[in-house]
């Protein structure tokens, strides 16, 4: 059974009060201290507002910050090429994917690392269009092996061709938006049914701490403009870019991902707009990212509570590991984080597949064991039904003390449903296992990978893709 959309919110880091005080700050944020926009044009948008700017810092008062932010869906429709794909963001329902963008691939059976090619991209699509625990395809790695200016297109096209679900992805040049737009119009049938099922995405990143900076901000300007659906992460780190302190964290998210918000509403009021977070923390040490800290786990469930205060969608960051290899750090670090995520009700769950080595790289083999993490968390998130069925009183006194149910109707009945089977966990007993090779999770995953790459795998029409091809400029079949 696959488990998708279910609605979270079981696990509440922050309480109604401190909600709120995070809240006022966030505020007083906006109206004392400012956020710095590096975009002219983005800056003519807020002046032309009313709001408050001095060389670059743009102040807004409460009222229009809030204003701005109810002009935005509080649910926004993300369309796969099969409707059973499709994604409905908003509330408290939890979907979880891949991310990036990562520059390496680590190959499965030597473990070495290797710069990620436009081939791998294609291969990770197909892989992920055969795993069902993963929700959407958010473009996860960058092809190094392809001059910069077509990178875009066929980044999206890679993924566009090879699954048939939802596309989300950054995008580094204004070509490159108009091309990647372009594509889809064509894919979705016209520019108009693009817009009424938008089967692509864009990421673009405020900086942390209080900046737009002048390249994302006239993206962001562009993007509104075109009615696309946007994400809109910031990526405070504690004790660098944010205050050390969880609370603090969450506090300069918020005010980062809000400024960004409230940009695309001036632009374009009622712009699908998706409130997001990828903060974490910094080893202190030396400064490095860190992907697999519990604290970017619990900072990203207490946003997805602010997010769900401020009734908007939340692109959420978890299911990472610092670990280079696939082994126990990859799974504990990934299946923690992912779960606080779901269990808090984040929506859009990005980078819960397939990355580690502190987002650097992917692994085949990964996606494959953060499809069976992301099944796990799910059946978590749908929690426990409790009703005279599920009870099963009538059941129990049939059968009496010292019985059994293993033969019951009702056994057969719920035994698919109400629990998680595992495709890829061993459950055999030790004699199995060893007769069978003894085999490791890495390994199982391997396999499992190989398989999916060796099937036939999802592709464009012909007709369609052809026409991509052959009107858009430097796409690599």
């Amino acid at each position: 059974m696959i488990r998708k959309g279910l609605v979270g919110g079981s696990y509440k880091p922050l309480s109604e009060d401190d909600i709120a005080q995070i809240h006022n700050t966030a505020m007083k944020i906006f109206e004392d201290v400012g956020v710095q926009v590096n975009s002219e044009k983005a800056i003519k948008y807020f002046k032309d507002a009313g709001a408050s700017v001095d060389d670059r810092i743009v102040k807004m008062p409460r009222d229009m910050v809030m204003d701005l932010i109810n002009k935005a869906p509080s649910n926004i429709t993300l369309y796969g090429r099969d409707p059973i794909h499709n994604l409905y963001l908003g509330d408290a329902r939890v979907y979880a994917g891949t991310g990036g963008t990562a520059l390496n691939i680590i190959d499965g059976v030597t473990g070495d690392r290797r710069k990620a090619t436009l081939n791998d991209l294609k291969d990770i699509a197909k892989l992920v269009d055969g795993l069902d625990n993963i929700h959407f395809f958010l473009l996860p790695t960058y092809p190094t092996d392809i001059e910069p200016v077509i990178v875009d297109v066929n980044r999206f096209f890679a993924g566009l061709d090879n699954t048939s679900k939802h596309i989300m992805g950054g995008v580094y040049t204004h070509k490159g938006i108009t091309n990647v737009i372009r594509m889809a119009e064509t894919i979705a049938g016209s520019p108009e049914k693009l817009r009424q099922e938008p089967i692509i995405s864009i990421i673009l990143c405020a900086i942390s701490p209080l900046k737009i900076d002048d390249v994302y901000g006239d993206m962001i300007v562009t993007v509104a403009k075109a009615g696309i659906p946007i994400a809109l992460p910031a990526e405070p780190l504690c004790g660098s870019t944010s205050p050390i302190t969880l609370a603090g964290n969450v506090l300069i998210q918020t005010v980062d991902s809000l400024a960004e918000v409230c940009l695309t509403q001036l632009v374009n009021p009622g712009t699908p707009a998706i409130f997001g977070s990828v903060a974490s923390s910094n080893d202190l040490r030396d400064l490095k990212y860190l992907t697999g800290a519990i604290e970017m786990g619990m900072s990203n469930a207490a946003s997805a509570q602010m997010a769900q205060f401020y009734k908007l969608p939340f692109y959420a960051t978890a299911g990472m590991s610092d670990s280079k290899v696939v082994d126990a750090q990859c799974g504990y670090e990934s299946a923690l984080t992912t779960l606080l995520c779901a269990l808090a009700g984040a929506n859009y769950i990005h980078d819960a597949a397939g990355l580690m080595d502190f987002a650097l790289s992917v692994s085949l083999e990964k996606y494959v064991t953060d499809n069976e993490i992301i099944g796990m968390a799910m059946r978590a998130v749908e929690g426990i039904t409790v009703n005279e069925e599920t009870l099963a009183f009538d059941l129990i006194k049939k059968v009496g003390p010292a019985g059994h149910f293993i033969n019951e109707k009702h056994t057969r009945k719920h035994m698919r449903h109400e629990h998680f089977v595992p495709t890829l966990s061993d459950r055999e007993h030790h004699e199995v296992w060893q007769a069978e090779g003894k085999t490791n999770t890495a390994i199982r995953a391997q396999k499992r990978a190989q398989e999916i790459l060796a099937s036939p795998g999802y592709k464009l029409p012909d007709d369609v893709r052809q026409k991509i091809v052959s009107e858009i400029p430097g796409i690599i079949e």
